[in-house]
């Protein structure tokens, strides 16, 4: 199994916000926006892995902006990092400016997404190579992420998430 680059992974969608997609102050719904990120954030997992994925958890999203009606959003995923048969993908939500056409960035989010074969069984997924410095950033990040939402889950002890205690340390 070949290993994969975060740029592999890459999706982008960008769409229009309409009237039924809004709250009644003319702003886009938080959960439509989630929906768009689950569907951007499964085809970056299902192109670094070529398997079927399911969404595992949603680790972190930040509303930090309104989106309002008429905005053109922009939604760019790429797997942050993977593991044996998870993923971890990082979103960014950007809007478009309606005079300049600059870039906002509006939002952010992190997807967990595991890989499965027909019969839904987790199945191994390919090693994540980051390139750039965001990506390497985020790539290290994503194991204190992990280890951070498993100890919550109850599924690890806290003195066994050794990334975590080396932010303590």
């Amino acid at each position: 199994m070949h290993s994969r680059t975060a740029f592999q992974s890459k999706t982008v969608v960008t769409d229009l916000v309409l009237p039924s997609e809004t709250n009644p102050i003319n702003n886009l719904f938080g959960g439509e926006l989630l929906a768009r990120m689950d569907r951007a954030a499964s085809i970056a997992a299902r192109r670094h892995s070529r398997r079927i994925v399911v969404t595992a958890s949603v680790n972190h999203v930040a509303f930090n902006r309104s989106i309002p009606l008429g905005s053109v959003v922009t939604v760019e995923a790429k797997v942050s990092r993977a593991f044996s048969s998870s993923m971890e993908v990082y979103l960014d939500v950007w809007i478009e400016d309606r005079e300049s056409g600059e870039s906002i960035k509006a939002n952010e989010a992190i997807y967990t997404f595991v890989a499965v074969d027909e019969t839904g069984r987790p199945i191994k997924v390919p090693e994540l190579v980051p390139e750039t410095e965001l990506e390497k950033q985020r790539f290290e990040g994503a194991l204190r992420r992990k280890q951070l939402s498993l100890v919550l889950a109850g599924k690890m002890k806290p003195q066994d998430a050794t990334e975590l205690k080396a932010i303590f340390e």
